[in-house]
Order: structure tokens, then C-alpha cells, then sequence
């Protein structure tokens, strides 16, 4: 799910493996994490030490879901889920849990990220194995020269749009930058380079 999560609140209710797994995707999203669980992992509870979520250690209580953006139902009880699901619809917010089809709104998608680049897979949460096989195949189809490509592409952008005229024109231009073609001249010239 490719959501601008800045300054939001999203709460994260579980604080096993299960979230620790889940919880660095939203630091990186720059979200404002409440984490709610009696116990936590010890990568959990260093994150709070370090101010960089907020960990509440309790049960989850009708209301917790104040103020949040999304929630994360991220626990191996069921009836949990189903809590913090049903108080998530209730108030009209995005809810996942993990593993539990039923209980959810959204899906993870497995992702190959280079740079600004997102390649997301989803099977709908019917079969996350098959998703992270994919992702490992896209991985090698998509190595990290596309990171500073797409920076190029980007800046390349701007420029046009900042000088060039005519809409049509300028699309032309940019799907001709974008190219597999345009891509490998790039990749030649930068090997070259490092020789």
C-alpha cells in the first residue's frame, strides 16, 4: 500500500515479531507509531527508548484508535484482531491484520524498492510465499543502478516542464527517457565509467 503516512498517527496493537516486522516500513514513512501491547520485543522497546515510537503496555481498549490515520492489528489472537478490526470500520480507518484475511481492509504488498523506484506484488493475502518469490525474481531484474535512473528521470523532468511547451510533446520526450533502450545506454555509459 503506498500511502503518505508523514506526521500521522498509526497504531500498531501487538508488539511481537509479528509487529517488529511491520513497524519499520512506517518509521521509514515517517508515521507517528503508538504501539499498543503488555509485552514487547526488545527491538520494540529500544525503539521507545530511543523516541522513536510510543509504546503503550496494555491490553487494547475500545478508544485507542483515537486520532489514528490506520491501524495494524499485528497479534497471533484472533479475538484481538477482530477487536481492533471492528473499531477500526467503526470509525472509518484503514485496518490490517496480518494474517488474517478476514480482518482487513489492505494488504502488504511484498516490495522491491530501488530508490524512489516501488515494485509491489500482492496475491490479496492469499499467498504471501508466492508474492516474496516474485519479488525475489523482480530483485534481480531491477538492480540498484535503477535507483539513480529514476533520479535522473526525475530531474530530466523538471527541466522540461519548467522550459519545454506543449504537453503532448513533453510526454513524448519523457517516455522516450524512460525506455529499456534509453535505460541500457545509461547502464553501458555508467560501466564504462568505473572501468
Amino acid at each position: 500500500m503506498f500511502v503518505k503516512l508523514q506526521g500521522r498517527t498509526v497504531v500498531v496493537v501487538g508488539a511481537g515479531a509479528i509487529a517488529e516486522g511491520k513497524i519499520p516500513g512506517l518509521l521509514a514513512a515517517e508515521a507517528h507509531v503508538r504501539v499498543i501491547a503488555p509485552d514487547a520485543t526488545v527491538q520494540i522497546a529500544a525503539w521507545a527508548r530511543d523516541g522513536k515510537l510510543e509504546l503503550l503496555p496494555r491490553k487494547f481498549l475500545p478508544g485507542d484508535l483515537d486520532g489514528a490515520s490506520l491501524a495494524i492489528a499485528a497479534t497471533s489472537a484472533p479475538g484481538v484482531n477482530n477487536a481492533v478490526f471492528l473499531e477500526a470500520e467503526a470509525r472509518g480507518i484503514f485496518c490490517n491484520a496480518v494474517d488474517d484475511i478476514e480482518n482487513c481492509h489492505f494488504y502488504y504488498g511484498s516490495v522491491v524498492q530501488r530508490g524512489d523506484l516501488q515494485i509491489a506484488i500482492s496475491t490479496n493475502g492469499k499467498s504471501p510465499a508466492l508474492a516474496q518469490r516474485i519479488r525475489k525474481e523482480l530483485e534481480q531484474s531491477y538492480g540498484p543502478e535503477y535507483a539513480a535512473w529514476l533520479e535522473k528521470l526525475g530531474t530530466a523532468r523538471n527541466v522540461l516542464r519548467a522550459k519545454a511547451t506543449g504537453f503532448e510533446r513533453i510526454k513524448n520526450i519523457l517516455h522516450r527517457l524512460a525506455s529499456k533502450e534509453m535505460f541500457e545506454r545509461a547502464r553501458r555509459r555508467l560501466e564504462g565509467s568505473a572501468l
